[in-house]
């Protein structure tokens, strides 16, 4: 699919991926075990954050296919101040609605108060308009700064075109 339509098709894909459940307050949260480390604290972050999409040139196509390449900029509000940068690859198919993507995206702020930054893997796929599996996680040992053993995993909602995040994470208990 060339790039244009592929971006037509995008607040689609973006606004289908966007229907990932937020766990209810007071779900209990994933505890992570690591034998021989400290103790950790688990916690929610939820705010709401803006995204900017900027297409990167339409490589030629292979064999009949041509991913979308987009770089992503973010800007996080709430219990998650931070800003990050990434690139996101895309895969749309003939049949509206069923599409993919995968992304990359480095986050540089506070969480809760403490500073640093970490990195984020997305992996999505739609069917038919209907949203599949949808990941967003943190990368083991991406952590910096005070944010440094963070882990986690992300649900990102869609709303009356406002998207807000939940991130379930785990952390040493003293930075």
């Amino acid at each position: 699919m060339h790039l244009p339509s592929l971006l037509t098709a995008m607040p689609a894909l973006v606004a289908g991926l966007g229907l990932a459940p937020t766990p209810p307050a007071g779900a209990a949260l994933p505890e992570t075990t690591i034998p021989g480390k400290e103790a950790r604290m688990t916690a929610l972050a939820k705010g709401s954050f803006e995204v900017k999409l900027t297409p990167f040139p339409e490589p030629g196509p292979a064999g009949g296919w041509a991913p979308g390449r987009m770089a992503i900029e973010k800007r996080f509000q709430g219990d998650l101040d931070a800003t990050s940068r990434g690139e996101m690859l895309t895969a749309m198919t003939e049949v509206k609605g069923s599409a993919g993507y995968t992304a990359i995206e480095k986050v540089e702020g506070t969480l809760h108060g403490r500073r640093g930054t970490f990195l984020l893997q997305h992996s999505a796929v739609m069917s038919h308009g209907e949203p599949g599996d949808w990941i967003i996680q943190v990368i083991p040992d991406s952590g910096t700064g005070e944010l440094k053993g963070l882990a986690g995993r992300m649900t990102i909602t869609l709303t009356g075109g406002q998207h807000a995040y939940t991130l379930a994470y785990t952390l040493p208990q003293a930075p």
